[in-house]
């Protein structure tokens, strides 16, 4: 699934194709992805003009007077601005036609997306409960070390909990451990203040590096532009499992935490 820096990659690369431009028409070819598109993508977005395109956690907001359309990638969704007489091929569900006769296309082929609409001045059911974003103020070592006392589940899975922060997947929580130094097997509540500072900058640090990199090349990503991500090449532990530690050399430890497959040092993670 595409994570945080491959989202606002993608935002970044449609932010200057879409913003000031007005949507003229909204092409369904189907009526649903993950959830039933909403029907105020035809009925109410047509018309207005693109004010801003937006991420909050994982999500895309492409924002006009009307209200959002609120868009996810889910595990292989894909949104190009491509020319109006562009064929289109089989997962091509969605276009916005915009009024330079160019279309917004939203690509899906395994439907775990979805096209949804927040309406001006509310909030969608699916952002509200989310923590801080990883690179805002809101988010550091004090929000982590209050968050997590008491806490006995893994520190992993505490670090990939969206009400704690946000946007942080299974790539860049075993990134930042790494990092940071930290076992993913550690109980939340049993981390320090001072080592949550430093999973804190480890979060910034990489996740920064990550998006300044164009995201990480997996077999569903590529960017806007067409182009892959390349922060695959600079990866520590994700992906790894058995091979050599970049820092002492042993093999890297991989078991799964909270279903989902997890890799670390198990001398230079404590």
């Amino acid at each position: 699934m595409p994570e945080l820096p491959e989202v606002e990659t993608t935002r970044a690369g449609l932010a200057p194709h879409l913003v000031g431009r007005s949507v003229v028409d909204a092409v369904l070819r189907r009526p649903d992805l993950r959830w039933p598109i909403a029907r105020e993508v035809v009925d109410r977005l047509p018309g207005h003009r693109i004010d801003a395109v937006r991420r909050r956690a994982k999500y895309l907001l492409v924002d006009t007077a009307a209200g959002s359309a609120l868009l996810h990638l889910g595990m292989s969704g894909s949104l190009r601005v491509l020319p109006g007489g562009t064929p289109v091929r089989v997962h091509d569900h969605v276009d916005l036609v915009l009024d330079d006769g160019r279309v917004l296309r939203f690509n899906d082929p395994r439907r775990f997306g979805c096209l949804l609409w927040q309406p001006t001045g509310q909030l969608h059911p699916l952002l509200a409960g989310l923590g801080p974003e990883p690179l805002s103020a809101a988010f550091d070592g004090e929000h982590l070390f209050s968050l997590s006392r008491g806490r006995r589940a893994p520190v992993k899975t505490f670090l990939m909990d969206q009400a704690v922060v946000v946007g942080v997947g299974n790539i860049y929580a075993a990134e930042a451990l790494f990092a940071a130094g930290i076992s993913p097997l550690r109980p939340a509540g049993r981390i320090s203040r001072e080592r949550y500072a430093r999973l804190a900058a480890a979060v910034k640090a990489i996740l920064a590096h990550a998006i300044a990199r164009g995201g990480t090349t997996l077999r569903d990503f590529i960017s806007p532009d067409g182009a892959p991500g390349y922060f695959e090449q600079e990866l520590s532990a994700y992906g790894r499992g058995g091979e050599p530690c970049p820092r002492c050399g042993r093999p890297l430890r991989q078991a799964s935490i909270g279903q989902r497959a997890s890799v670390w040092c198990g001398r230079c993670q404590r």
